[in-house]
């Protein structure tokens, strides 16, 4: 299980803790009389983590940034930090103003407010398809944007995406 799980899983330590909590949730059923082919069980219990794990890690909550916030308030940081998070801050406003105003409104509501794509779809009369398409161009935008060099450009998904996803 364990090289089933390092294909699929960035770190070593998240192996180990999908491992751990596999038989922590097995400890806890009354009987496995019922389970007729333990293998596969234990397989079942590690892909249901695992897919817990990587939507946890997808969708970052305004609450949990604001709840680190408040733990490291005695903290000033340092200036350098500070200079750092505004550059970034300012990269991601610059990715983001190259979006279509549909693609951001998916985007901000997908990824900061945590809003589910069959809701989103629903505010904005749009397609499932559309809003995970938008969600994951703009995703790739962004994170571009934050990884590329200092000084590279921030392509315009204005004219990337253009011609393949029709407007509603």
């Amino acid at each position: 299980m364990r090289s089933w799980l390092r294909r699929r899983v960035a770190s070593e330590a998240d192996v180990e803790d999908i491992i751990q909590e596999c038989y922590c949730r097995i400890s806890q059923l009354r009987t496995v009389a019922d389970v007729a082919q333990p293998r596969a069980y234990l397989f079942a219990v590690a892909r249901h983590l695992l897919y817990k794990n990587v939507k946890a890690a997808r969708v970052v909550r305004i609450e949990a940034i604001v709840d680190l916030d408040t733990e490291w308030a005695s903290e000033e940081p340092s200036p350098e930090r500070v200079t750092a998070a505004r550059l970034e801050m300012a990269r991601v406003h610059e990715a983001l103003a190259t979006l279509t105003e549909r693609a951001r409104r998916i985007f901000i509501m997908r990824k900061v407010e945590g809003m589910a794509q069959k809701d989103i779809a629903r505010v904005l009369d749009v397609t499932e398809a559309v809003v995970e398409n938008d969600a994951s161009r703009s995703l790739r935008i962004i994170l571009r944007a934050l990884s590329g060099a200092e000084d590279a450009p921030v392509p315009d998904a204005r004219k990337e995406g253009r011609g393949r996803v029709r407007s509603h």
